[in-house]
Formats: structure tokens, sequence, C-alpha cells
């Protein structure tokens, strides 16, 4: 057992239930047409390409303030991947402060960008982008399309909050990652609601 273990509230039956409610608490009928769901992840593929394909931000000159960002050069397809279950996994620590990145590496289309401040548990319990994952998955295996979900975390992130999450939204902005809020204009939102939204 961990030296940080915190008892549950819940019995060990209903902590269960509660892990994976999020799983089943989508809408019916969310699945697309194939052709949708390849049209979608290509124009985010192609998008996200050009942003890989940038020349990274150049040094400065004595008289530039700013230093460069990470967000600049950060490639989320780069990271070691993970498998997205990787949270049920038992850790002797909670983990460091870090940015994570949901990449469909089949597709290879970076889902959502996320900061933590414990990587070993940020996905504990409830977060809406197990649902977006899933109905993401599902749709795949309805239509018999390859599909390869992982996390990847970049674990250089600062402790504090505040300039954690100042570059995750740099990083939101400049990859327009479609599971992020952010970007549901961009991309509409077709594995958040269940129906595509503009």
């Amino acid at each position: 057992m961990a030296s940080d273990y915190q008892p549950s509230l819940l019995s060990e039956a209903d902590q269960r239930a509660a892990d994976l409610s999020w799983a089943y608490n989508r809408p019916a009928g969310s699945t697309m047409a194939a052709d949708e769901l390849q049209g979608w992840k290509q124009r985010v593929a192609q998008y996200q390409a050009t942003v890989r394909a940038a020349p990274p931000a150049e040094q400065g000159t004595l008289f530039d303030i700013a230093a460069p960002s990470p967000a600049d050069t950060l490639d989320p397809f780069t990271l070691l991947p993970r498998n997205a279950e990787f949270w049920r996994g038992q850790f002797q620590e909670s983990g460091v402060p870090a940015l994570y990145f949901v990449v469909d590496h089949d597709a290879a289309v970076l889902l959502y960008v996320g900061e933590t401040v414990k990587s070993n548990q940020r996905w504990k319990g409830v977060h809406d982008c197990k649902r977006y994952i899933l109905s993401y998955v599902e749709a795949h295996r309805t239509h018999g399309l390859a599909v390869a979900v992982n996390i990847g975390f970049w674990p250089y992130a600062e402790r504090d909050r505040k300039a954690r999450q100042a570059l995750e939204r740099e990083l939101i902005h400049r990859w327009r990652s479609p599971f992020n809020k952010e970007n549901w204009a961009t991309w509409s939102t077709p594995f958040v609601g269940g129906k595509l939204e503009a």
C-alpha cells in the first residue's frame, strides 16, 4: 500500500462503480458515420502536421525580454506513450507537476492537453475527457477503424499552478486540440455531447 493512501468514504464496490461510471454516462446514438469520422480526423491531423512542420522559434536578440516558451518546441507526439488506463495502476508516489497530452497515435492527432500537479493521480475519479475518449474509441470500433489512444506526460512543468495553466493555454491554442473546450467551435464537438455541434 502506498504511503500517501487515503481511505475512501465509499465502499469498495461503490468506488469501482464510481470509477467506471464515466464509461457509461454518454448519450445514445453518438456514433458518427465512418466518412465523417475519417474527414474530421484528417482535418485535425492536417492542421497539427503544419504545427509540427513549422520551424522552431529562434533565439532572440539581446534586446528581447521574454525567453522562448516551451510551447514553441514541445512536441506531444514524441513523448513516451502510456495506456489511457494508466491511472488504475498502483503507484508508490503521487507523481510530479506535468503537462499531459492525449494522442491518437494511429491518426497522428493530438486530442487533449491538460495539466496536473500529481501526474500519477490526475485521472483518478471524474474527468470529462475520459468520456470523450470512450466516445472516440467507440466510434472507431463501430466502423472497424484502427485507433491507438495514449497519454504522454511532459514532467518538466512548473509547480506553480498559474504558470502550468498558462503553458497549458499556449499549447491548447497552438495545437488546437479538439477535446479542449477552447477549440470546440473550431472542430465541432462530436465526442463531447454525442452530437455534432458547430
